[in-house]
């Protein structure tokens, strides 16, 4: 009776162990330089699906802020902050609906600007995802510039990406080398990056982000915000 004992509890405490095993966690790697034949058919069936002459509903939103930034924030188009570090970013976002009979339920536009960087952004949803869930277009450039410079320079797409239902996401970024890493050759992607860039540009054009942007930043004393007049003097 004895060694049965001893056995079954061997038994249970095998089981326990077993059980007490971490999950296997499953890592999808992106390539985002140089994405698959199949993700770039991907790419460019998502971009080709975008309205090129969009009706939009009565809904819509615009609407604007500041957001103070840490290392552990993670806002499109803006590089990692060294750990300790802050940075601040005013933003202004456009929204419209589009008609229940658009396969997109609504797109998204937002700009925002910090100390070095300005990033455009759009985003489109669709309606009824079945596998893919919304296309997103981002592009950026040096604060250096006036937000009314880089509205009107149709600044090229340097990222797009595409959010699956149930799978890993499909990406293709700009890769420009650097830290001894050779230049990615990147020159078959061109016409997705191109087709991208005509979407946002069209799309900049016919939510009126080109004269709404530089107006609302204005309002937060952003770039370009008008400033005060001197004390003493009198505008003419």
């Amino acid at each position: 009776m004895f060694p049965r004992t001893i056995l079954i509890i061997a038994f249970v405490f095998a089981g326990t162990l077993a059980s007490a095993q971490p999950p296997q966690v499953k890592v999808n790697v992106l390539n985002v330089c140089s994405p698959s034949t199949e993700d770039q058919k991907e790419l460019s069936a998502a971009l080709a699906k975008v309205p090129a002459k969009p009706v939009f509903g009565t809904d819509y939103e615009v609407a604007r802020g500041y957001s103070t930034l840490d290392q552990s924030a993670s806002i499109p188009g803006m590089q990692p902050l060294p750990a300790g570090a802050a940075s601040a970013a005013n933003w202004v976002r456009i929204r419209r609906e589009f008609p229940a009979a658009t396969p997109f339920s609504n797109v998204q536009y937002s700009f925002s600007v910090d100390a070095t960087n300005m990033v455009e952004t759009l985003v489109l949803r669709v309606r009824e995802p079945k596998d893919l869930m919304q296309v997103s277009i981002e592009d950026s450039a040096s604060a250096v510039t006036s937000a009314a410079a880089m509205l009107t320079s149709n600044t090229p797409v340097s990222r797009v990406k595409l959010e699956r239902f149930g799978k890993a996401s499909v990406v293709l970024a700009r890769c420009a080398g650097g830290d001894g890493n050779p230049t990615a050759d990147q020159n078959a992607f061109e016409p997705i990056f191109h087709a991208a860039s005509s979407v946002m540009s069209h799309y900049r054009e016919v939510l009126g982000a080109r004269r709404m942007v530089p107006q609302e930043l204005a309002r937060l004393g952003a770039v370009g915000a008008p400033k005060p007049a001197a004390a003493g003097k009198k505008n003419p």
